[in-house]
């Protein structure tokens, strides 16, 4: 498991910021082997959705997971040698959260069966499931570990009809187009940042992340227009964000290139910005300092000074220096320079 999902621990574990849990990582590493399946098994019935699992391997299997909690949206990250899984008539009797689950398959396959839907998801693709109508999902028995990352969505709040969402149960959608590619590549986001975010900026991000999903769903199903407008607006926003991070490096990205792209006026763009708190232009600057100064904090990257500010769109390098100290508070040369010492310093304590 990657970045911030991966921990090596020897028992559950909560992770603190600023003296509020966010994180639960969990891992089989620390149970005997003999019960690392009876453990995970209970582990996703509590913290996820009552299932009946099976494995081919029980004897060998092993296991990892993270859970983190986006106020209203939950995010568990899975991963697992292969097994089965069903939820039942008599388990939804027994618990159901009532959620809608859409998992992003990060690694290996998943084939799943729900109201006479079948769907086979490959890395990079998301499929949906309801937790209030019985499943049957299956992992392939090639050996590796298979990994999932699963938002679970409150059904009372999806602004979709029941109906329409029907249509997408089990469903393969694809991950790389389109809103899909937008809510998977926000997904690797928190799954790689969420430990340096404060409980506040979570339950931000998982409102982001709903509304991201109920984008993504009503795209697929061509109902975007039945969105409330708050949630396509913040669908909007999000698809400009993603422009504009990939078109940093181009020295003509200017407000008025962004309003043109996405077929609306200035003033239209002005105002969907006017809730951030970041104007369109602030948001450019902001965006081509970070990706400058990651660059310089590298040592190992010898590209001059002015190189890096080309690249990433600022127009000669007295307006990158000028603008990097009034943010930073250092010369680029100085920052660079401070964050060769103290690498070179933790090498010596290493």
């Amino acid at each position: 498991m990657s970045s911030g999902f991966r921990r090596r621990i020897l028992s559950l574990k909560k992770i603190e910021n600023r003296g509020k849990h966010v994180w639960t990582v969990v891992s089989s590493s620390a149970v005997p082997a003999t019960e690392r399946f009876d453990w995970f098994a209970d582990m996703v019935s509590r913290e996820v959705v009552p299932t009946a699992i099976s494995s081919g391997c029980p004897a060998r299997f092993r296991a990892e997971a993270a859970l983190l909690d986006l106020g209203g949206v939950a995010m568990s990250r899975l991963a697992y040698l292969p097994l089965h899984s069903r939820r039942t008539p008599a388990l939804i009797r027994r618990s159901d959260p009532e959620q809608y689950q859409l998992a992003l398959v990060t690694k290996s396959s998943m084939a799943l069966s729900q109201q006479g839907n079948d769907g086979d998801a490959a890395a990079g693709d998301l499929v949906l499931w309801d937790t209030s109508r019985p499943w049957v999902a299956q992992s392939p028995d090639e050996g590796g570990m298979g990994e999932l990352v699963v938002l679970q969505l409150s059904r009372s709040a999806m602004p979709l009809r029941e109906r329409q969402i029907e249509r997408l149960l089990a469903r393969r959608i694809p991950g790389g187009l389109g809103m899909a590619a937008m809510l998977a590549s926000f997904m690797r986001s928190l799954v790689e940042n969420g430990d340096r975010c404060t409980p506040e900026e979570l339950a931000r991000l998982g409102t982001i992340t709903a509304d991201l999903a109920a984008a993504c769903l009503a795209q697929h199903l061509d109902v975007e227009e039945d969105l409330p407008v708050e949630v396509r607006a913040q669908a909007l926003l999000r698809r400009i964000h993603t422009f504009i991070d990939h078109h940093l490096g181009d020295p003509e990205l200017n407000p008025s290139v962004v309003a043109a792209h996405h077929n609306m006026s200035l003033r239209t763009l002005h105002q969907l910005f006017h809730g951030t708190g970041e104007s369109v232009q602030a948001r450019i600057r902001r965006r081509r300092l970070e990706r400058c100064r990651a660059a310089l904090s590298r040592p190992e990257l010898r590209a001059p000074i002015q190189a890096i500010a080309a690249r990433w769109g600022f127009s000669g390098p007295a307006v990158f220096s000028r603008t990097f100290r009034e943010v930073y508070g250092l010369s680029p040369s100085e920052f660079r320079a401070l964050s060769v010492k103290e690498c070179c310093a933790e090498r010596a304590l290493q």
